[in-house]
């Protein structure tokens, strides 16, 4: 098992073969927006070209300040120059309101802009107003005046404010005409105000949550507009990849006038990255994720540059602002008001991994979770407790219903089993959901079958298939260092450590201390691909290797010493009541 084990150097991303990169970062040009985001290029290219019809796009990106105006910023590079004045011009006499067309450019409801954005709307802001003072007419224009013959883009969390709101707009923009009506219904409008042509196309900018809602709010969009998405990640697989993901952090260092990273930050900054998106090959393309760790920087660095040396003084000062929650679970485990063994071994009872996350709160943590199996003498029944009370989600279930799969296959009885079992998360009291520790659940029930103690000094994490294959998790590093503070403040034995699957080696970018003790040998990770390699670690029996003593070995042979007790029992019965007859 010891070909298990993982070397130090898989516990971060390598940057070793991008130091050249790094060294000539500062002098690399910005990346252009068609080399970061080609699809949405294409996208947008499509939808401003002047022969298309299309009068939306559906932009899925965060609707932020930021990603409008990169998106104007984009639009208005592809829309062709046109020198035509577009809009209307009213002529107000008293009561009676005339309009022709705007020639000059200076009219009140002259287009003077082919883009424009705006993150929050109000109707009046969006369609403009008429205001009456003093028995006088004013005609104020509004968002989709100013953007006449141009394109307006709209987040979709205004539209989805107001049903009317969106109702109208797209009216407008489909019948090519704008419409004056009174902002309150219950007063209409006094006078007559005659309609102006409008030429108007519309991007609407959604975020992954409001996509789906906006869909559901008008289903038949789809139809006529054309679909465009931000890419968040940038997969890097050469020096190539990696320095178009330096180029575009270039990008944002200059469009906000903050400071070039020096070659050793780079690193630091790639570590974060990778922590941020969860894969040592995915770096994050958010303009708003970016700035921020750029910015945090800066508060830290005394020189003109972002050296390592400030960009770790922040992540140290952001990890230790935001790690109160963690340290007063960390003492409930301390002061045993949550029991969590790191030593010793005991039958049916093993350390699973789980992830708490708080509504509001940045961060995520990984604590150990106990979870137990007791067998008892049945019907073959298998008891998820968590279930039973409404604290199990529907993945939970199903992962616990594939457990008894695996194990009733595995064993391949000619009867019933004669235990029935009982599995609880102890000393959990909200939903456990998820399909993580199905690996763990299936160890401590082969435990407690075949009566064999597992190590309390390892920690299992990881989903099972039907045939006890190791499929990935999430949160792998967060559930690898809860464990580790856990054993570093209890002290390290140099036996423990983690089992996890090893189709989340490329997820791994753990924090300093783990990687130290792992060069120590003062704490293990290993990584299996079957459930075969987790019980020789936990119990130091094989699984079905019947070269050697094995446990599927020893819980058939418990099973026949029962059906033999009670195949004994019964004939011992019959005999006796033979006996009266």
């Amino acid at each position: 098992m010891n070909n298990n084990k993982l070397n130090w150097k898989f516990l971060l991303p390598n940057v070793t073969p991008y130091q050249a990169v790094f060294n000539a970062a500062s002098r690399l040009s910005p990346s252009s927006f068609s080399k970061i985001q080609p699809r949405l290029k294409s996208s947008l290219e499509s939808f401003c070209h002047p022969k298309s019809s299309i009068q939306f796009m559906i932009l899925k990106a965060e609707e932020t300040q930021e990603y409008l105006s990169l998106i104007a910023h984009e639009v208005k590079k592809l829309l062709p120059k046109n020198n035509v004045v577009k809009g209307s011009h009213y002529i107000i006499c008293g009561n009676k309101i005339n309009i022709k067309s705007a020639h000059h450019g200076n009219e009140l409801f002259a287009a003077h802009n082919n883009c424009l954005f705006q993150t929050l709307i109000e109707p009046e802001q969006l369609f403009g107003c008429v205001r009456f003072y003093n028995n006088k007419i004013n005609l104020e224009p509004g968002l989709v005046h100013q953007a006449n013959g141009g394109i307006l883009i709209l987040s979709a969390t205004s539209l989805l404010s107001s049903l009317q709101l969106w109702l109208r707009l797209k009216k407008i923009i489909i019948q090519h005409k704008f419409y004056w009506h009174s902002l309150d219904q219950k007063n209409p409008l006094p006078i007559h105000i005659p309609s102006m042509p409008l030429e108007l196309r519309l991007i609407i900018v959604n975020n992954n949550y409001n996509l789906s809602n906006f869909y559901n709010f008008d289903s038949e969009i789809s139809n006529y507009s054309i679909y465009g998405e931000y890419e968040d990640y940038l997969t890097i697989n050469n020096i190539e990849d990696m320095s178009q993901w330096c180029k575009h952090v270039n990008s944002i260092i200059i469009d906000k006038n903050l400071p070039n990273l020096t070659a050793d930050a780079w690193p630091l900054l790639i570590t974060a990255a990778v922590r941020y998106s969860g894969d040592q090959k995915i770096l994050p393309l958010s303009l708003i994720w970016i700035e921020k760790q750029l910015r945090e920087a800066t508060t830290c660095t005394k020189e003109n540059n972002i050296t390592a040396k400030a960009f770790e003084a922040a992540t140290n000062a952001k990890t230790w602002r935001e790690h109160y929650l963690s340290e007063c679970i960390q003492y409930d485990i301390d002061s045993d008001n949550i029991l969590i063994k790191t030593e010793g071994a005991i039958v049916g009872q093993i350390n699973g991994l789980s992830i708490l996350s708080y509504p509001g709160h940045p961060r995520n943590f990984g604590i150990p979770s106990r979870i137990s199996c007791v067998v008892h003498l049945g019907e073959g029944e298998f008891v998820d407790v968590e279930h039973k009370v409404n604290l199990g989600g529907n993945i939970h279930a199903k992962s616990m219903m594939i457990v008894q799969s695996f194990l009733i296959s595995s064993l391949d009885l000619d009867c019933q089993l004669p235990f029935s079992s009982s599995i609880v998360f102890e000393q959990s009291f909200d939903e456990v959901d998820g399909d993580s520790a199905s690996l763990a659940v299936l160890c401590a029930l082969i435990s407690a079958l075949s009566q064999q103690p597992i190590n309390q000094e390892i920690a299992v994490t990881g989903s099972i298939d039907q045939f006890g294959n190791i499929q990935s998790i999430g949160g792998i590093n967060e559930k690898i260092e809860g464990f580790f503070e856990l054993c570093l403040r209890r002290g390290l034995t140099k036996n423990q450590g983690v089992i996890f699957p090893a189709t989340n080696i490329r997820h791994l970018c753990l924090c300093k201390k783990i990687i130290k003790a792992v060069k120590k040998k003062q704490f293990y990770l290993w990584s299996i691909n079957h459930v075969e390699e987790a019980l020789p670690l936990l119990t130091g029996y094989s699984y079905s290797d019947f070269k050697k003593p094995n446990l599927l070995t020893i819980i058939k042979k418990r099973i026949i010493k029962i059906n033999s007790q009670e195949h004994y029992d019964k004939s011992w019965l019959l005999r006796w009541l033979n006996f009266f007859k």
